[in-house]
């Protein structure tokens, strides 16, 4: 059923990375929700595997002394979802990750296979995109942090140099701190199904609610990789709460997004879509940081 050469099981980080290098061709294993699935089509056949999943130091969340957050890369969907810092100060996070398959893939599933998979589709990447994350990798050289949207290189592929392994995810106090959000996953079925496209919106509003202050905006199937909507979020900056605003900056995303035709959707109807739930993600999260828009 599982074609494999070797499973090598590490004990600790400088172990993995030890036996990376000593096998250059393994590959990590984490919860293994996508790796035995490609395992069990032939697409990875006499492939050699280095298991990092009884690593326990890279489990958790934990709000550290300057207010970054960090969350280790083998902490499951279900985990991000119920933990308190999650939920107190970045709970869209948990809220995009809960639409993440069914809940056996959720307890199973890490936040570091979905971002180290590289793949467009991944329901935590643009809400990660849209938390200004950064990536932490630890490899022989040491530890490099990468922001996310440098992390994605092209499909498929993130930047991972040899013998390197993503040991967590963190989002700066600057990042979160006064902004709110909202993330809309549209699929073709309201469960276990790959985003037909997702959108994730941060907003931060003055002290008196009436004016958004930055704005930043995150895509998941918009192009080859997550991305964010640059144009759209410098056109909201400084612009009055108000439905004008937000068909302002729905509409300017159509100067970012670079969606394709798939047998999922049209290139026209992901470009519709996105102009739509970028509207109603901004709306929402204006609602959360307590704006009201006005006519």
């Amino acid at each position: 059923m599982y074609d494999m050469k070797a499973l090598y099981e590490a004990e600790s980080v400088p172990h993995a990375i030890q036996l990376l290098q000593e096998h250059p061709e393994a590959q990590i294993i984490a919860g293994g929700s996508d790796v035995l699935v490609q395992m069990r089509e032939g697409k990875r056949a006499g492939v050699e595997l280095v298991s990092i999943y009884g690593l326990d130091e890279l489990r958790g969340v934990k709000l550290e002394e300057d207010g970054t957050i960090r969350i280790g890369s083998l902490t499951s969907f279900s985990h991000i979802t119920k933990d308190p810092v999650i939920q107190e100060y970045i709970n869209v996070l948990g809220e995009a990750v809960d639409k993440v398959g069914g809940p056996q893939i959720r307890n199973i599933g890490t936040i570091g296979g979905n971002t180290c998979n590289g793949v467009t589709s991944a329901d935590s990447a643009s809400t990660l995109f849209a938390w200004d994350a950064v990536v932490e990798l630890t490899g022989p050289d040491g530890i490099r942090k990468v922001p996310i949207r440098e992390f994605y290189i092209k499909a498929g592929k993130v930047d991972l140099r040899p013998a390197e392994i993503q040991t967590a995810i963190l989002i700066p106090k600057a990042a979160y701190e006064g902004y709110h959000g909202h993330y809309i996953k549209y699929a073709m079925r309201n469960a276990m199904d790959i985003a037909t496209l997702g959108c994730s919106v941060n907003v931060k509003l003055s002290e008196d609610k009436s004016v958004i202050e930055d704005v930043r905006i995150a895509y998941g199937v918009a192009g080859p990789i997550p991305m964010r909507a640059l144009h759209a979020e410098e056109a909201g900056k400084g612009l009055l709460v108000s439905e004008a605003s937000i068909e302002t900056i729905g509409d300017t995303v159509l100067e970012d997004v670079t969606p394709r035709d798939s047998w999922r959707a049209s290139k026209a109807f992901r470009e519709h879509i996105a102009k739509v739930l970028c509207k109603r993600a901004l709306k929402e999260s204006i609602r959360l940081a307590g704006g009201v828009v006005h006519e």
